[in-house]
C-alpha cells in the first residue's frame, strides 16, 4: 500500500488578495480625486510661523448661489439647512461665526450662470460683516 503523506501546513501569508484591492482602491482614488471641489490657485506670501495643524482650524462657512439667485448658508457646524435665506441673513449669520471663531474662513460657491450682481451683493454683506478674505470656489478641469 501506498503511504499517503501529510502536507505541512504552509506558515506564508497569501497577498495576492491584498494587492487585487489595493490596486481597486488605487483606480478608485485616482478616478474620484479630480472630481473634488477646491479652491483658487493662488500664491502666497511667506512668513516665520509655526504650521497650523487642520484640526485647530474651525469648519469654512460656504454661501451657495443658484442659478436662480438664492442664497444657502453651510455654517460648518454639520447641520443641513436647505432653506434660502437673504443676504441680510447672510451678513448676520456670518458676523455671528465669526464673533465666536474669528479665524473661520468664508467660502463663495456660485452657479457659473449666476448673475454677477448677485456675487456682489454677497461680497458687499460679507465686507459688512467685516470678513477680510472670501475664498470663491471652482470646480478642476
Amino acid at each position: 500500500m501506498a503511504k499517503r503523506s501529510r502536507r505541512k501546513p504552509m506558515a506564508e501569508i497569501n497577498v495576492v488578495p491584498y494587492i487585487d484591492v489595493t490596486l481597486v482602491l488605487l483606480i478608485i482614488f485616482m478616478i474620484t480625486a479630480p472630481l473634488i471641489q477646491s479652491g483658487v490657485d493662488v500664491d502666497l506670501p511667506q512668513a516665520d510661523a509655526k504650521d497650523i495643524s487642520l484640526e485647530d482650524l474651525p469648519s469654512p462657512v460656504i454661501i451657495t448661489v443658484t442659478k436662480e439667485g438664492l442664497f444657502y448658508i453651510d455654517l460648518g457646524n454639520g447641520e443641513d439647512d436647505d432653506a434660502p435665506v437673504s443676504a441680510t441673513e447672510v451678513l448676520h449669520l456670518t458676523k455671528a461665526v465669526r464673533l465666536n471663531k474669528p479665524a473661520t474662513q468664508v467660502y463663495i460657491r456660485g452657479d457659473k450662470e449666476v448673475e454677477y450682481g448677485k456675487i456682489v451683493t454677497i461680497m458687499a454683506a460679507l465686507k459688512e460683516a467685516k470678513v477680510p478674505n472670501v475664498g470663491l470656489m471652482t470646480e478642476n478641469f
